[in-house]
């Protein structure tokens, strides 16, 4: 057994795939059924509308529900940050070197989703 893929239901699949392409630079596909992915670095994060996610499982949550984040790694934290912030993120918190040395931050994407932004640990 492996790890496929993590799916993150939002109300605009597209619209969530664009945002990753333009802050995060992830090469990006939309299937024009509510549904999609970007390669994050090897690994694929789709994005789905609630409705298509309702129709395999209807307790799929309600719009704007948050409930994980997304864990990406850069070795430039501080612009990483301020290209998501320019493609439409919300900053949550402002890249600071932590006492272990690692730059940690957090921004919240036009979906909802969550993302913790660091440089490797």
């Amino acid at each position: 057994m492996k790890f496929a893929k993590t799916i993150v239901y939002v109300e605009d699949a597209q619209a969530s795939i664009e945002f990753f392409q333009r802050a995060f630079g992830f090469e990006g596909t939309y299937w024009d059924n509510g549904a999609g992915m970007v390669d994050a670095g090897g690994t694929q994060l789709h994005f789905a509308t609630y409705e298509l996610g309702q129709g395999h499982l209807p307790e799929i949550g309600k719009p704007g529900a948050v409930a994980f984040e997304i864990s990406l790694t850069s070795e430039d934290v501080e612009a990483d940050f301020r290209r998501a912030v320019e493609a439409g993120a919300q900053p949550l918190k402002e890249p600071e070197k932590s006492p272990w040395g690692q730059v940690t931050s957090y921004l919240r994407c036009p979906n909802g989703t969550v993302v913790d932004l660091a440089s490797p640990a």
